[in-house]
């Protein structure tokens, strides 16, 4: 039996060594992966190493263990101000643009949740940094969803918001041992029907059992220059999760040789199928080059491992995650709405169709 504990590891560790895998192939397209390395199978860097998508989860993870789910807006805030805002950055200057954004508003004495009003609120950079509410929410997706949302309120608005959610309620429900599909049908409960990271997860599970080709088809938003869009993230990851039916290897490697926002996708990836099997079921050779975070991004973040943070999430053995579980809908008519229309594939997976 996998234990919480287990599952929790397997959770974040994932996450890191999905990110450090993607790092090299974000922003490329499948040809270009193609063109440099045929297809990518493991670590094609002499040192992998966690990006900003790991350190934010770490600060993520850190925030909630001291404040469990008496977490507030206030919280956050003055966490941000704490160990980003009101210190020095690393080389990356912050992360993303979301982040960016949030960092020059809440420097400018602006609070949440105007902080938030930035032009990238939709990006992805609530999801890779939501795993850790999942695990600490094992068993229990919309209080997951329900904690992300005042993490992201910060940093995020709406789709952006509800990628974080979806991804934080997948963890949940992975953590307690639930089946791939039930895993996305709970990532799908805890966002509106109608909203378009809704409907781009549903179209990449949809045609996940086609492979990450058709995934990818699916939902990449043609001719946009940017590939941290929230609900292509986040769909993209659940597609190659869902393609994998779980499997942690095959998951992650999926995610990885799609392309496009790489390090997130396949850390979301890794952190829904780490949660699913188990610390166990990364390959040694993946997970003994994860060391504690470097402080590229976040300085404060130096020292830190993402095991750490794991153990400080979880109950112990005596804890009964899991229980009251449920999944509120049917999954195939969860999976059944706004199903995309037939369409050919061109023989170069870099097709892209428009949403």
């Amino acid at each position: 039996m996998t234990t919480t504990r287990e599952r929790a590891r397997g959770a974040l560790l994932g996450l890191a060594v999905g990110d450090a895998l993607g790092a090299p192939a974000e922003n490329l397209k499948p040809s270009e992966i193609r063109a440099r390395w045929g297809r990518v199978t493991g670590y094609v860097t002499e040192n992998p190493a966690g990006t900003d998508d790991t350190e934010y989860a770490i600060f993520s993870g850190l925030l909630l263990a001291r404040h469990g789910s008496a977490l507030t807006q206030a919280h956050v805030e003055a966490a941000w101000h704490e160990w980003i805002a009101d210190r020095a950055e690393g080389p990356f200057r912050g992360a993303g643009f979301s982040e960016r954004g949030t960092l020059e508003n809440l420097r400018r004495g602006l609070a949440a949740p105007i902080s938030a009003q930035h032009r990238h609120a939709w990006s992805d950079g609530l999801a890779m940094r939501a795993a850790p509410f999942g695990v600490f929410a094992a068993g229990r997706p919309a209080e997951a969803a329900r904690l992300v949302a005042i993490d992201g309120s910060v940093s995020h608005d709406g789709e952006g918001i509800y990628g974080g959610q979806a991804v934080a309620a997948g963890v949940a429900a992975a953590m307690a041992g639930a089946s791939t599909i039930a895993v996305v049908a709970s990532a799908l409960a805890v966002v509106p029907e109608d909203s378009w990271t809704a409907r781009s997860l549903r179209r990449a599970v949809a045609v996940a059992h086609r492979g990450e080709r058709a995934v990818r088809s699916a939902v990449v938003i043609g001719g946009y220059p940017w590939t941290d869009l929230a609900p292509e993230a986040v769909a993209l990851a659940f597609g190659a999760y869902a393609a994998a039916d779980g499997d942690f290897p095959e998951a992650v490697l999926t995610a990885v040789n799609m392309g496009r926002d790489a390090d997130t996708t396949a850390a979301v990836a890794g952190a829904l199928a780490g949660a699913t099997q188990g610390a166990s079921a990364i390959p040694t050779a993946w997970s003994a080059a994860i060391g504690p975070a470097r402080g590229s991004c976040l300085p404060s973040m130096a020292g830190h491992h993402v095991l750490d943070v794991a153990e400080l999430l979880v109950p112990g053995e005596g804890g009964k995650w899991g229980e009251g579980l449920v999944v509120p809908e049917s999954v195939s008519e969860l999976l059944r709405r706004d199903t995309p229309a037939p369409f050919a594939l061109a023989a170069d997976t870099d097709t892209e169709a428009p949403v």
